[in-house]
């Protein structure tokens, strides 16, 4: 990626501040230019390099460039030579220290103004990136973090976004700036002495090109650095998670090995990219050294010879010039060195931009307020990325108000079949229909606001009860049934055995439950995760595994919750435990993602098949 595609890509939101940048920026750089430029007529005439002109020359548009410049230059000589005459070569000098000091404040202040309007466009462009990230990962389906490792998206968010951060936005700056004062600076150079400015540009691309080919492997070597930080934190992430079962098995001393060799790695790695990353301004330093000692002696053989067109005082002005574009030289090159450490981090962050959903929105998709009729599977298929089939023909009718359970030895397909319906994934082959309407047709907000969600593993979040609660509504409109929100948070958690914990925790439902919920119990979190499903209130609901993981206590509280809110409600139960779901209006079997049974009950019970082997295992351990 160019410089050019760098700026239009992060910079275009940006424009008007850009625009004010750039202006400030060139003002600050001709204030600067022309400081220098208004010493050199004094010096010349306060040691006798020059003879001051005999009279005033006035400027008309007919002259051309050269003889406008040639007679401004004259008036200058002569008006500084009329007052040393008159005032004394102290006040003079006087009026210059003045004259300096007020240029060198403009020139602050317009440096200040260019950064002044350089912040937020930093600011801004990390913002965006850091946005069009999270909602990437938002939008993602959930197929795509089945493949994908956690801590590796973890490490894009965080240390990839910091490195775009530290190194490409901190080259924005000099990229705004830097360039400016080159050209600018250049073309000072070819209006003093454009035959010693060219000899100049021979020299540059030979400088250009040694700098170039130590930076050259720079890239490669920090995506692979940031590869490494990846798995770094994939390997802090697992052990965080699984800190029960390393200290069960004694397995401490095996994962130091494995972290120890991991950071090691990464040492060396980062070790070869900032001896190289700080190699790019001792070179460029030495390199503009070498160049100013080939213009002495360049331009000091042209004057000695009296082959130059410029007198040895402006050749001093040319030379101070010239050194005045090493330093924005130097700052350009470690510009370029971190833009191809950024752009390794860049291309690890476009990658999951880039990613596309399999699960996309109809053109013209259908608004869908209610269910009215029934849900059906129609001759369904479905295989993972891998090609390996998980459901296979399934023919399934869930009438309206209707409790379906789905039961089978894991990997069976439950949850997949449960997955299908507000498109998790989508099928390969067949249809899910919704009253008849395919749910591949139909707005994906209506059809997901239609379904509410319990699974096993109770997802909350580090916020207050009240707030993980009303998690899936929208508080900002009327609450319903003409209740303030507080109450019918209240009343969502009555119904769910949950407010009498609640308002024994320490700030009721302004408390903080930790990350995942971890200050509460399984069975509390589980209770909360019922209530937000009752506040939300959907036609549709999905019980995946919903009391499995509970003690009998809690699975009691829980399961009277559950019945509460299945009430008036279609829905579609997944059970381990059998003794759960015996009273569901109908009970599909699967085996090997296919439906080999289906009945309620006391009919599978006397057909004496799969599922009738299932409960007599479950109660005959």
């Amino acid at each position: 990626m160019s410089f050019i595609r760098l700026i239009q890509r992060f910079a275009k939101p940006y424009k008007w501040l850009v625009g004010l940048n750039l202006l400030f920026n060139l003002l600050s750089t001709v204030l600067s230019l022309f400081s220098f430029a208004a010493i050199i007529p004094v010096l010349r005439i306060l040691f006798g390099i020059t003879q001051v002109e005999t009279s005033y020359v006035e400027l008309t548009a007919a002259m051309s460039l050269q003889q406008w410049l040639e007679a401004a230059r004259g008036n200058l000589y002569y008006l500084l030579g009329e007052q040393i005459a008159i005032r004394g070569g102290a006040v003079v000098l006087a009026w210059l220290g003045l004259f300096l000091a007020a240029m060198t404040g403009l020139k602050c202040l317009t440096a200040w103004l260019a950064n002044y309007y350089m912040v937020p466009i930093r600011t801004g462009v990390l913002r965006d990136l850091r946005k069009q990230l999270y909602d990437k990962i938002v939008a993602l389906p959930l197929g795509y973090f089945t493949r994908e490792r956690k801590g590796d998206i973890l490490s894009r968010m965080t240390n990839d976004v910091n490195e775009v951060e530290a190194s490409i936005m901190s080259a924005l700056d000099v990229l705004f700036k830097d360039p400016i004062m080159i050209i600018v600076y250049l073309l000072t150079l070819f209006v003093i002495s454009w035959q010693l400015t060219l000899f100049v540009l021979v020299l540059l691309p030979v400088a250009g090109l040694l700098i170039g080919r130590i930076g050259r492997s720079l890239k490669r070597a920090s995506k692979q650095g940031q590869e490494q930080n990846a798995e770094i934190l994939s390997q802090i992430e697992e052990t965080l998670s699984g800190l029960r079962v390393v200290k069960a098995f004694n397995a401490e001393q095996k994962l130091r090995e494995r972290f120890l060799r991991l950071i090691n790695a990464t040492r060396l790695t980062f070790n070869r990219i900032n001896r190289r990353y700080y190699l790019a301004h001792p070179v460029s330093e030495f390199l503009g050294t070498c160049l100013i000692a080939i213009i002495l002696w360049f331009g000091g053989m042209l004057i000695l010879g009296h082959h130059s067109t410029i007198d040895a005082a402006t050749f001093i002005y040319y030379l101070i010039i010239f050194y005045s574009i090493i330093n924005p030289a130097k700052d350009l090159s470690k510009a370029g060195y971190s833009i191809r450490r950024g752009r390794a981090s860049l291309e690890r962050i476009d990658k999951v931009l880039a990613a596309e959903s399999n699960i996309r929105e109809a053109e013209h998709a259908k608004a869908i307020a209610g269910f009215n009729d029934s849900i059906r599977y129609e001759h369904v298929s479905f295989a993972y990325e891998d090609g390996r089939p998980v459901l296979q023909d399934i023919d399934l009718t869930i009438r309206k108000g209707q409790v379906v359970a789905l039961v089978g030895q894991s990997g069976s397909g439950k949850t997949t079949l449960a997955d299908l319906l507000p498109r998790f994934y989508d099928v390969q082959q067949g249809a899910v229909s919704i009253d008849g309407q395919d749910i591949r047709s139909l707005r994906i907000h209506d059809l997901r606001e239609m379904t509410g969600y319990v699974n096993q593993d109770a997802i909350l979040f580090n916020d207050t009860i009240y707030n993980n609660i009303t998690f899936g509504v929208d508080t900002s409109q009327p609450a319903p049934s003409g209740m303030s929100w507080q109450q019918a948070v209240e009343r969502a958690a009555r119904i769910a055995n949950a407010h009498e914990f609640i308002m024994a925790t320490s700030d009721g439902y302004q408390t903080i439950i930790g990350d995942r919920g971890s200050r509460l119990s399984g069975g509390q979190r589980q209770r909360i995760s019922i209530a937000r499903a009752i506040l939300k209130n959907p036609p549709i609901l999905l019980l995946d595994e919903a009391t499995s993981a509970l003690d009998t206590e809690s699975e009691q509280l829980v399961q009277q919750a559950l019945e509460q809110l299945m009430k008036e409600r279609t829905t579609l139960v997944i059970a381990h435990r059998l003794s759960t779901i015996r009273h569901a209006d109908m009970i599909c079997v699967l085996h090997e993602g296919r439906i080999v049974e289906q009945g309620n009950h006391e009919q599978l019970m006397q057909r004496g098949g799969y599922y009738k082997r299932l409960i007599e295992m479950q109660d005959n351990p």
